[in-house]
């Protein structure tokens, strides 16, 4: 079965910063795109969406044929249509795979999803700082193939506390040059829906290139991928005694 994905990303560094426009030119939903053609090939077909589309590129339609959503925001999640998001979360609901990414622990869709602040301890001194994320589930099949640590050279710190509920998976944790470690890769199911939180990704860095990470967003879509049935939230029914 081919996998339909989309992958959404607010746009708005890119549009509006030349040095991070310099980074990903096409950018970090392009990155994120291409990564995931090059891994899953003939397997998937990737579209891409930002916050100016119309409805944010996320109508009724778009979503009915997506399978897997992923979701890069940062700096205009107030700017997300609250109709939008609930229109999201039925659909993940219904089965509809989710990943979030980095900075978007602080969306609108994933703060609803997980009803808990998404709140973390976070730094980020000029140059970054080394990131190993390490597989604390190697059999988990979102840590197929991964290196063990990645290797991320430059990246934003993340650090716990990260006010979340208690993860179905723990998948990744990483570890920072100032002592820090972070839940970085977590899953959760909601409805008939899977989601993946994973952190390495801040726009000022060239993580979305990283072939490991590549291959742990490749991972993760084929794991929220939904299983195939109608997609429907689950209702409270009263059946017949049988």
């Amino acid at each position: 079965m081919t996998l339909r994905v989309t992958v959404w990303n607010e746009g708005v560094h890119e549009a509006t910063q030349p040095e991070i426009a310099a980074i990903y030119p096409h950018g970090i939903h392009g990155a994120i795109a291409e990564g995931l053609r090059d891994l899953l090939g003939d397997d998937v077909v990737v579209r891409t969406a930002t916050l100016d589309d119309p409805e944010h590129g996320l109508d009724e339609q778009s979503l009915a044929e997506t399978d897997v959503l992923l979701w890069w925001g940062h700096i205009a999640h107030d700017r997300v249509s609250d109709e939008v998001v609930e229109r999201v979360r039925q659909h993940v609901l219904g089965g509809m795979g989710l990943i979030v990414l980095h900075s978007g622990h602080f969306s609108k869709i994933f703060i609803r999803m997980l009803g808990t602040t998404c709140s973390l301890r976070w730094r980020n001194p000029e140059g970054g700082e080394r990131e190993l994320v390490w597989s604390v589930n190697p059999t988990h099949p979102i840590a197929e193939g991964v290196d063990q640590p990645i290797v991320i050279e430059a990246q934003e710190m993340y650090g716990e506390f990260f006010d979340i509920p208690t993860p179905d998976d723990l998948v990744f944790i990483s570890s920072f040059t100032g002592g820090e470690v972070f839940r970085s890769g977590v899953t959760f199911t909601r409805g008939r829906g899977k989601i993946f939180y994973f952190s390495p990704g801040d726009q000022e860095y060239p993580v979305y290139f990283h072939p490991q990470v590549r291959r742990v967003l490749a991972n993760g879509v084929r794991w929220a991928a939904p299983v195939p049935s109608a997609r429907q939230a689950p209702e409270v029914s009263n059946p017949q005694p049988v």
